[in-house]
């Protein structure tokens, strides 16, 4: 409320009634923006001197729920958000008239592969990995994406079909992130802030899957890379799927040529093609895999102990 505003609001509320004995009106008091509580004033929030709460309240936010789920360690699975389910390709295939539309949806049945490949990389993470542990164990390995479409949606969908819990770090875009239908409900966050959503996909990660895709995924890439290159995080095992896309794309050795890199930063990563060499490439390269759940069996039912009716006799009185 404005200066000019409170003030006729006061006098309205002061002017004095016939009844000289009545209290005052507190209306504009309530009705006062100051008088919410803090967590409930948004313009109070979203003021720009409030960006550093912010910033903890979207760490605590996720951490907390983290926690709450046992999640105590991931692997984080980055790709293009353009690649298209099966589902799609076959769609566009159907729908496809024109000789434009369908030199598309062949395209689209050629990547859809490497959603196949992502969907069964992650199913093999969960069941292998350790996201599927018994009530109150720690869950590790446990599957984290950017929660998206494309490769996000495929790591979350194979997460979901192996029975295992999964997670969706979305980010709010000018145009808006909606979360895919496979990251698990009460583990798909949304934030504002991408140093605070990087941190998260970061900071459990025990090891790292980099399929194709574009500057989102070079971005994760890369500050990946640096952060072990430099020792500002722990060595982790980092696949890159698909070695004609990767050997294309980044010209690796080139960089060890011209001195940009150390030969040892190669091996930092190593490429592969399936989702089982890939599994065989984080364990051989330090991925701690925990064995499946035991599953209590029934407990066996109480042995019933024979009669012996001469024990039950009464006895004869001594002498």
């Amino acid at each position: 409320m404005s200066p000019e505003a409170y003030r006729g609001e006061a006098r309205r509320t002061m002017a004095a009634p016939e009844d000289h004995d009545a209290m005052p009106d507190n209306g504009a008091q309530k009705r006062s923006r100051s008088f919410l509580l803090a967590v409930e004033d948004q313009d109070f929030l979203l003021r720009d001197e409030m960006r550093p709460f912010r910033f903890g309240m979207e760490y605590a936010k996720a951490e907390l729920a983290l926690r709450d789920w046992g999640v105590r360690s991931t692997v984080v699975v980055f790709g293009s958000a353009r690649v298209p389910s099966p589902e799609q390709a076959e769609a566009m295939t159907a729908a496809a008239k024109t000789a434009a539309e369908k030199r598309a949806a062949k395209q689209a049945i050629e990547r859809s592969r490497m959603y196949e490949e992502a969907r069964a990389f992650a199913r093999i993470v969960s069941l292998r990995g350790g996201a599927l542990a018994v009530t109150g164990a720690p869950r590790d390995n446990v599957i984290a994406t950017g929660g998206g479409p494309g490769i996000m949606e495929a790591a979350n969908r194979g997460a979901a079909e192996a029975g295992a819990p999964s997670i969706g770090f979305n980010i709010t875009l000018p145009h808006e992130q909606n979360p895919n239908a496979w990251s698990t409900p009460a583990l798909t966050f949304r934030f504002h802030y991408f140093a605070m959503r990087k941190m998260h996909l970061a900071m459990r990660a025990n090891a790292l899957a980099v399929f194709p895709g574009g500057f989102g995924t070079f971005d994760e890439l890369f500050e990946l890379l640096t952060l072990v290159q430099t020792s500002k995080a722990t060595p982790r095992p980092i696949v890159l799927f698909g070695r004609r896309y990767w050997e294309n794309a980044v010209n690796f050795p080139f960089l060890v040529e011209e001195g940009m890199i150390d030969a040892k930063d190669l091996s930092l990563f190593e490429i592969v093609d399936t989702p089982e060499e890939a599994w065989a490439s984080l364990v051989r390269r330090g991925l701690q895999a925990a064995p499946p759940p035991i599953i209590p069996a029934a407990p066996l039912a109480p042995r019933v102990r024979r009669r012996k009716p001469e024990e039950e006799r009464m006895k004869k009185p001594g002498p």
